[in-house]
């Protein structure tokens, strides 16, 4: 499960506008408005968070599950 600050973070970190990685991510743009504002686990139908975190995750991010500081995002090392 991946947060909605997560989805917004990762979105910010390379560089996409919302209108960008809702339509990587065939919803529309007030249904990611939605996610990215969800306090705790992303809102929304479970294949339409789906689709996020794989436009996210096709574009270089990683999340990053609780570990104790809390969830995160970081970009997948590209030399790997």
């Amino acid at each position: 499960m991946i947060s909605g600050r997560q989805i917004a973070a990762a979105r910010a970190l390379i560089g996409l506008s919302q209108a960008e990685l809702a339509g990587s991510s065939n919803i529309s743009v007030p249904t990611l408005k939605r996610m990215e504002a969800s306090e705790g686990i992303a809102s929304g139908l479970a294949n339409n968070v789906a689709a996020v975190r794989t436009a996210l995750e096709s574009a270089g991010i990683l999340f990053i599950d609780q570990n104790g500081n809390g969830p995160g995002v970081r970009l997948r090392d590209r030399q790997a």
